[in-house]
């Protein structure tokens, strides 16, 4: 085990560089029906009574109040594409690590280096650092977050099905905890992947192939 200031890194034999499956990925949120999402944002605007208090005086004009819902609601939809566009991410991950998995399992030098659990594998989460020492491009995702919205969600609910308060401030704490307690449970030593020692391809999925 190689240690570098305070990370462990375990001795990968050899001193090739490891070619590892490509993260596919979707970086466009699949959405058919916008204005479909607007109006259940403007419903749980108006179920929740967010816009009560710019009435309570009685001289907000209609419009006024009309132009708040609108304001919130477009706020609610683009907190819910920015958690779907996370979500996608922590799904690519996933995937790619049990390819990666697959991908040691059948190599000599690489087959002892993972510990054998059962899925979802806590000493997986040195996969995540992997991508996070390789600085791959997220576009503003943060991959801790993406992971832990994938383990606490096995598909990503719809905009009804989310609380406002889940919306705007419940969701990082949700996601924060799910990661967090996955990456506990990795038996000590906590060891990360050398990255230089690997390799692997970024694919964006929802560009048009023509």
């Amino acid at each position: 085990m190689d240690i570098v200031g305070d990370r462990k890194f375990v001795e990968v034999p050899g001193g090739k560089t490891h070619e590892l499956p490509p993260l596919l990925i979707k970086t466009v949120p699949d959405v058919k029906r916008l204005d479909k999402m607007m109006g259940v944002a403007t419903a749980i605007i108006e179920r929740e009574d967010m816009v009560s208090e710019i009435c309570a005086d009685g001289v907000a004009s209609e419009e006024s109040v009309e132009r708040r819902k609108m304001d919130l609601a477009l706020n609610l939809i683009d907190q819910y594409l920015g958690l779907l566009t996370h979500w996608n991410w922590g799904d690519a991950v996933i995937e790619w690590i049990r390819q990666c998995e697959i991908t040691f399992g059948a190599r000599i030098e690489l087959r002892n280096l993972l510990r054998s659990d059962v899925w979802p594998h806590a000493g997986r989460s040195s996969f995540v650092t992997l991508l996070e020492d390789k600085a791959i491009k997220t576009e503003g995702v943060q991959l801790e977050k993406a992971v832990g919205l994938r383990l606490a969600f096995r598909e990503m609910p719809p905009i009804r099905c989310c609380s406002d308060q889940f919306l705007f401030y419940l969701n990082n704490s949700v996601a924060k905890s799910a990661y967090q307690t996955w990456f506990e449970m990795t038996p000590s030593p906590i060891s990360s992947l050398p990255p230089e020692r690997f390799a692997f391809e970024i694919v964006n999925m929802s560009l048009d192939v023509h």
